[in-house]
């Protein structure tokens, strides 16, 4: 089988950022997956369990409200290796692009009070949020966001390449 172009980008060398993580035509319109990269894989923890719950919830909630975005929005999630998010868009912008609305939408995390859609009959797994922890998570990441706006590096993603041999057999590198 072909590997997913997920798994091809080189986990050991990845850092928290945002990045393409793929774009797909659906008829005459793009679709882009933006790979929302909050720690960095194999080297940091992974985000808590909770507080990465808590984060969905108020960062959805501050996307889907966007006047300027909300529109262009069709998903934010966590993804499985709780390292970071995955932002599904409308159109094919540039990760630069939706730098300034990742920012807001992570800074505004410090200013909630009560996780949007966190009881019983609103949520599966209502119990499971931490909104202390959510806002260290995105105060830290906030902070590096600003910090690193004009570093192309948290815009492009290393991608594992294959070496070929001369008899054509494919490795990746190390």
């Amino acid at each position: 089988m072909d590997l997913i172009p997920s798994f091809s980008v080189d986990h050991t060398k990845i850092i928290p950022g945002i990045f393409t993580s793929r774009v797909d035509t659906l008829g005459d319109y793009k679709v882009t997956t933006y790979d929302v990269r909050v720690t960095r894989p194999n080297v940091e923890p992974a985000v808590d369990v909770a507080a990465m719950h808590s984060l969905e919830h108020i960062i959805a909630t501050f996307l889907r409200n966007d006047p300027d975005w909300k529109d262009q929005i069709i998903y934010w999630g966590p993804m499985g290796c709780l390292t970071g998010f995955y932002l599904i868009m409308k159109g094919n912008r540039e990760p630069k692009e939706i730098h300034d609305l990742l920012l807001r939408a992570f800074q505004s995390v410090e200013n909630t009070e009560e996780v949007p859609g966190a009881s019983a009959v609103n949520c599966g797994n209502y119990l499971m949020h931490n909104l202390e922890i959510a806002k260290w998570y995105a105060r830290k990441f906030a902070a590096y966001l600003a910090e690193n706006a004009n570093n192309s590096m948290i815009f492009e993603y290393p991608k594992s390449e294959r070496l070929v041999t001369d008899d054509g057999r494919q490795f990746f590198d190390s």
